[in-house]
């Protein structure tokens, strides 16, 4: 390889690394530790990836590589990208819980690993995952690269192939493999939307609803306003909200470092920074991973203080409370966003 080429690869791996650190780092956990937000994202993804896409166009020119593009030169649609992509895990062995394919996946493990590539967040189970994106009404009308669901309640699924055939993690003792369609669906969700994008989109309104805003307010000269609007409109959040977990968190102070180690806008905790890729003093990336990660909660719980809560004290104390943990912190921590949320809008 030239140095030419050399120095133009290297020069991806960076802008991809900036503009999508999830991507990079896929073994990232998405849970939180204590007043800790989710996963690292950059504020500045627009101009990076147009740089980023103008030279993946240089480097496939001269290569050859068609990477995500079709024979015809056409590139993929996101959803022929999900499958192809969902294809490079054929015999990873089945493990419960597991979403790491060097060591198992099981069935939500598997598709959550496989749309996060493709930027699109699922929940973690796959009850969670059955209520996200828009219903597909039976498999007739069900297109590659939607998730198919089974049993009542819930309890897994796969990726749809087409002609009859899915791709899943089946059970234990079983490896990721391409199979039959073997019962009728219990539900059917498309999560990438029939244009080739994420359907997001409906995400957002639902998200939106659950905070009273379709995420594109206007906070005037509060602090930081540009970095809660524009991850607001981007996950489908008030940015009020945004700004009031900041309020609360760290009184919009971006070198606030908490007696527990908490750092930054968002107060994140620096195990869960380093886990993330998280730089917790830059305030693009923190506000942009709190959003993140409050959306993620919303979903899941269905309501903010229960993904407040979250937030605080981490989702596995609200489940095993079934709403907001009966901790004095926890509590005085939701109740002061809410205020101070209501105060700003």
């Amino acid at each position: 390889m030239s140095e030419g080429m050399s120095a133009v690869l290297g020069r991806i791996s960076q802008i991809e690394a900036l503009i999508n650190p999830q991507r990079v780092n896929q073994s990232a956990a998405t849970s939180a530790a204590s007043s800790t937000a989710a996963t690292a994202a950059t504020g500045s993804a627009t101009t990076g990836s147009t740089e980023f896409d103008d030279l993946l166009e240089l480097v496939n020119g001269k290569t050859g590589d068609t990477g995500t593009r079709g024979s015809s030169g056409a590139t993929k649609s996101l959803a022929e990208q999900a499958v192809s992509i969902a294809k490079q895990y054929l015999g990873v062995p089945y493990r419960w819980g597991g979403n790491d394919p060097s060591t198992g996946l099981d069935c939500s493990g598997f598709t959550k690993l496989v749309f996060g590539q493709l930027g699109i967040d699922l929940p973690r189970t796959s009850a969670q995952q059955a209520t996200v994106g828009t219903r597909v009404s039976s498999l007739a009308a069900a297109q590659p690269g939607d998730l198919v669901f089974f049993n009542s309640p819930v309890s897994h699924v796969g990726i749809y192939l087409g002609g009859g055939k899915m791709i899943d993690a089946p059970k234990a003792g079983d490896v990721v493999r391409i199979r039959d369609v073997y019962e009728t669906p219990a539900h059917i969700r498309r999560v990438i939307s029939d244009a080739g994008g994420s359907s997001s989109d409906s995400v957002a309104r639902t998200l939106a609803q659950l905070t009273g805003s379709a995420g594109s307010g206007s906070l005037g000269s509060t602090p930081y306003a540009r970095l809660f609007e524009s991850s607001g409109k981007k996950y489908g959040l008030d940015p009020a909200l945004l700004s009031a977990v900041a309020k609360t968190e760290s009184n919009y102070n971006a070198s606030a470092r908490s007696p527990a180690g908490a750092l930054g806008l968002m107060q994140i905790m620096p195990g869960t920074a380093r886990e993330l890729g998280v730089d917790p003093m830059v305030p693009a990336q923190a506000v942009d991973g709190a959003a993140r990660y409050l959306a993620d909660q919303l979903r899941t719980f269905g309501r903010v203080d229960l993904a407040l809560a979250a937030y605080n004290a981490g989702p596995g104390a609200v489940r095993k409370y079934d709403g907001v943990p009966p901790y004095s912190e926890t509590e005085n921590y939701v109740r002061r966003v809410q205020n101070a949320w209501g105060q700003l809008r």
